[in-house]
């Protein structure tokens, strides 16, 4: 139990410095957002294939994004909201209240 309590506590330390938080922030708005499209484009019934046609993207680039893979751009998260019916809302929030 001890050695499990170390081994928290050295993550700890190392999510403390502002250049591993950065790096856990992008790879956790990454991965929220794949989910995000996955979701949907499960909830339309829609196959990886499709929304790849309808975005004008490569079923490998979908799963990447999918699984937080990838860094996208605003033309990418716009071409794949209208594929996914929806509209992209982009916003900033002040950190006290972000999750």
């Amino acid at each position: 139990m001890s050695e499990r309590r170390g081994w928290d506590e050295m993550r700890d330390d190392v999510l403390a410095s502002p250049e591993a938080q950065e790096a856990y922030d992008a790879a956790r708005i990454r991965f929220e957002l794949g989910h995000a499209v996955r979701e949907r484009r499960e909830a339309l019934g829609m196959t990886q294939d499709q929304l790849a046609e309808v975005a004008g993207m490569r079923q490998p680039a979908v799963t990447r994004f999918e699984a937080g893979g990838t860094i996208p751009t605003l033309p990418l998260l716009e071409r794949l909201a209208v594929a996914l019916g929806m509209r992209l809302h982009v916003g900033f929030e002040p950190l006290d209240r972000a999750s």
